[in-house]
């Protein structure tokens, strides 16, 4: 019997890359950013006039992608989808040429289990193909021909046309 397949954004889904932003921001410039005030803003939005063009250089910096954190009970969870589904990463890496390897260095170190022939690493979501995508940007979930799942991130929590998953729990709800 052939499995149903999921794919998996790496970037606010896995790791924890707008909080990465949102730390390496705030000790640049010694302010404390109102997360609660960010919610549901672009970036652009988020971070007004000049500031955007320094929180979008952060994930061009060399070592960005050595120091995300790993969103609680991903590990677990993707554990057990990776057993029962065809589970592959999906992970527009192409915005950021250097990301390459950090990325996969990232996926090996916290989520070993996940062979290298499940990663792909793009830049248009949209060639992707499986019954199901998490992803926490609505442009990937708008053009993808499956079942489009949000995940929640600060930015997109005004976000309403997708079915929403909040947390990695919730992934377990639904599939496991």
């Amino acid at each position: 019997m052939k499995k149903e397949t999921i794919a998996v954004d790496m970037d606010d889904v896995l790791a924890d890359a707008y909080g990465r932003i949102i730390e390496m921001f705030e000790k640049e410039h010694g302010v404390q950013l109102d997360k609660e005030w960010m919610k549901g803003k672009p970036y652009r939005e988020a971070f007004p006039g000049d500031q955007l063009e320094v929180a979008q250089s952060y994930p061009h910096q060399e070592d960005f992608f050595d120091h995300l954190e790993v969103f609680p009970d991903s590990q677990r969870v993707m554990g057990e989808l990776y057993e029962r589904y065809d589970v592959y990463i999906v992970s527009a890496a192409m915005e950021y040429p250097f990301s390459l390897k950090p990325k996969r260095d990232w996926l090996a170190q916290h989520f070993p289990f996940i062979h290298w022939k499940r990663i792909v690493l793009c830049g248009d979501k949209s060639i992707i193909k499986t019954d199901y995508l998490i992803d926490d940007h609505a442009y990937n979930l708008e053009t993808f021909s499956g079942h489009p799942i949000i995940y929640t991130a600060l930015h997109n929590h005004n976000e309403s046309r997708f079915e929403r998953m909040n947390n990695w729990n919730e992934i377990a709800n639904k599939f496991l």
